[in-house]
């Protein structure tokens, strides 16, 4: 049995509540354990089952943060544990981000409701890489402003000239309030690319979120200019099992858990179904 497979103790160190049902949970696992930005990795709960994930910050000092939606019976069971709780940890699994594409490249993030858990991973590599050049642009598109994941450290990091951010809501009593300045608009996340500045050979673009988002905005960032092999997909929602054995993620015969889950938009046009 491959290394990755066999399940590393870990135990959970805090629970951090984000909005209703999606929280972010930080787990230590007891060996070393490396999760890259785009990857994913299964938990584990003995006795009741294990489910995939990916992270949401890359992994620090051996920490592994994920931000965590309640459905189905075995998050329930993880809603319920206490920090000190132990489980186990596979993985890691899958393809990632490759990071060197966006070195001296302008970088492009579009994110859809949860989709900004593990969008928000690649953002903290890219930010944290102190040699890399170029501008970070991030479209984030939710039903309303309470339901924006990391509201206001993306609002402090665009204060501070790190990122130029911008909101969409699908409706909002106060479009001012909960934004501190930060562009918000009432509508769909690709509208915000209407008026968007940038140079599309030099850059690269990250899009992670429902279904309903793929339909729209990868054919308008196509028309762009960007190149379809800078078009990134993350499909980690398409899996189920996460390690190839239940084949509900197979698309244009390649499956989606081992081959991705990040795929550029030239190798989806080459996977029927996939999108």
């Amino acid at each position: 049995m491959p290394d990755n497979l066999q399940p590393v103790p870990a135990v959970l160190e805090r629970i951090h509540p984000m909005v209703e049902d999606n929280h972010v949970f930080t787990f230590v696992p007891d060996l070393p354990f490396n999760v890259a930005p785009g990857q994913f990795y299964e938990v584990s709960l003995p006795g009741v089952g294990s489910f995939p994930v990916s992270t949401c910050h890359p992994v620090v000092n051996g920490r592994i943060e994920s931000c965590i939606r309640r459905v189905g019976r075995v998050t329930d069971a993880l809603y319920r544990m206490v920090p000190g709780a132990r489980l186990g940890l596979r993985g890691a699994f899958g393809n990632g981000f490759d990071l060197e594409l966006f070195a001296e490249r302008d970088v492009l993030l579009i994110a859809g409701g949860l989709g900004m858990a593990p969008l928000r991973a690649l953002l903290m590599a890219l930010l944290v890489d102190e040699q890399r050049s170029g501008r970070i642009f991030l479209l984030y598109g939710s039903r309303e402003p309470k339901a924006l994941l990391f509201r206001e450290e993306l609002v402090e990091l665009a204060r501070m000239k790190r990122i130029e951010l911008r909101f969409s809501v699908d409706f909002a009593a106060d479009l001012q309030g909960p934004f501190s300045g930060v562009a918000c608009r009432i509508g769909l996340v690709n509208e915000l690319l209407d008026d968007l500045k940038f140079e599309p050979q030099q850059t690269v673009a990250a899009v992670c979120g429902p279904p309903a988002l793929y339909g729209c905005i990868l054919d308008e960032l196509s028309a762009t200019g960007i190149p379809e092999n800078r078009i990134l997909v993350t499909l980690e929602r398409r899996m189920r099992c996460g390690i190839g054995e239940c084949c509900h993620c197979v698309a244009g015969g390649r499956y989606i858990c081992r081959d991705g889950p990040v795929f550029s938009l030239a190798e989806l046009r080459l996977m029927p179904g996939a999108i």
